[in-house]
Parts: C-alpha cells; sequence; structure tokens
C-alpha cells in the first residue's frame, strides 16, 4: 500500500486554488496574506509556499513589494491554454487508450462517475473531478511529461471550465461528450478517441470565445 504524505503547503495550494477558480479572490488586489494566514491557522512560510507555487502553475502573479495578486481570465490565456491541449491532449489520449490496462479502465471509470456526481451535485468541485477525469485518460501512456503537461494545462483551465459551464444546458452537453470519449477510450479506438476529444476542447474554446466576445460587446 502506498502511503501520500501531503505536506501543509500542498493543502494551503489546494484551498486557495479552489478559492480563485471559485471566484472568492478578487482578481489583481494583493492577496491578504495576514487574513488568509489567520483564517487558516497557519503560519506564513508555508502559505507563501503555496502562494509562490500557484504563480508558478499560472494562476497568481507577484508584483515587488506588493505581493501576490490573482492573475484576471483573458481571452488571449483562454486561446493559450486550450490550443496547448489541442496540440497535446487528444494525441496523448489515444496513445494512452491503447495501452490501458484494467486497473486504468476502472480508474477512468471512476473519474467519469465521480465527475458525474460532482456536475449534479456540487458545481463547485466540477472543475477538479472533470481533470482528474481527463488526466486518467491520458496517465496510462506512461509518459511523464507529456502527463505533467496535461495536469498542469488543466489547472489553468479550471476557471474557464466553469464559466463555460455556467450558461443552462453546457452541463448536459460535457456530460455527453464524455460519455462518448470514455465509451471510445474503453474500447481501445484511438483515431475515434483523438477526433472526438479534439472536437470536445475545441468546442469549448468557441464557446470561450464567444463569452469573452459578448462580455466586450456588452
Amino acid at each position: 500500500m502506498t502511503i501520500v504524505v501531503r505536506t501543509l503547503a500542498e493543502r494551503i495550494f489546494d484551498v486557495i486554488r479552489e478559492r480563485i477558480v471559485e471566484g472568492k479572490l478578487p482578481v489583481m488586489e494583493p492577496v491578504r496574506q495576514d487574513a488568509l494566514a489567520a483564517e487558516l491557522g497557519v503560519s506564513k512560510i508555508p502559505l507563501r509556499e503555496a502562494l509562490a507555487r500557484l504563480e508558478h502553475e499560472g494562476l497568481l502573479t507577484s508584483q515587488a513589494n506588493r505581493g501576490w495578486f490573482v492573475r484576471p481570465m483573458s481571452t488571449d490565456q483562454a486561446e493559450e491554454i486550450y490550443q496547448l491541449r489541442l496540440s497535446i491532449e487528444p494525441v496523448a489520449a489515444a496513445y494512452a487508450c491503447t495501452l490501458a490496462d484494467e486497473d486504468d479502465k476502472q480508474a477512468a471509470i471512476k473519474a467519469f462517475e465521480i465527475l458525474d456526481v460532482a456536475a449534479k451535485d456540487n458545481l463547485a468541485e466540477v472543475a477538479v473531478r472533470n481533470r482528474e477525469f481527463h488526466v486518467a485518460l491520458v496517465r496510462p501512456g506512461k509518459r511523464l511529461l507529456t502527463t505533467q503537461l496535461v495536469e498542469r494545462l488543466e489547472v489553468l483551465a479550471e476557471r474557464y471550465v466553469l464559466s463555460h459551464l455556467e450558461p443552462a444546458g453546457r452541463g448536459d452537453r460535457a456530460h455527453m461528450e464524455h460519455r462518448d470519449l470514455l465509451d471510445a477510450w474503453l474500447a481501445g479506438d484511438a483515431a475515434k478517441v483523438q477526433g472526438l476529444l479534439t472536437q470536445h476542447i475545441a468546442s469549448t474554446l468557441d464557446d470561450l470565445r464567444a463569452h469573452f466576445t459578448a462580455a466586450q460587446t456588452g
């Protein structure tokens, strides 16, 4: 049995990341480190470790003598994230499905089921569960760098996932696309997996483009 020991900084990272994804930390205002440390009951050392990691992940930005700020969502960042996903993820998932063993398949099914439950009962969890599902389709390829790149892009995409799912009906569409994708992946149909995942990511990007255009003209 493998025991995973998570550091305090890693737990703080998860808490703050979730608040950023859910829009609970104001954009481009200094992160209130004293208040956060007091609220979480931690010292500033692990808090700063977590904030530095969030900056490395692209969710925060820092300014000399002013601290860390939540990086605003933007059409340029969405384009970059999703274009990178398009260039890496469909090929990686297609390759992985040809190597997946029974444990990998069960892990992918479980990730899909957990995502499905979150979509119905806990929208705040959807972004994380969506990331776990997509990574589960890539991990069996055993290409560590590729898996790490996909996971990092998924972390950056989480805020955009929630924004994309806000309009009515988007959740149902995402569920059906994920279901079809999983079925093809379990069947080991690499060509179909690549095509479905390309379409899934590209359609999300199209929706985000429309969202930002409407926001700019509204």
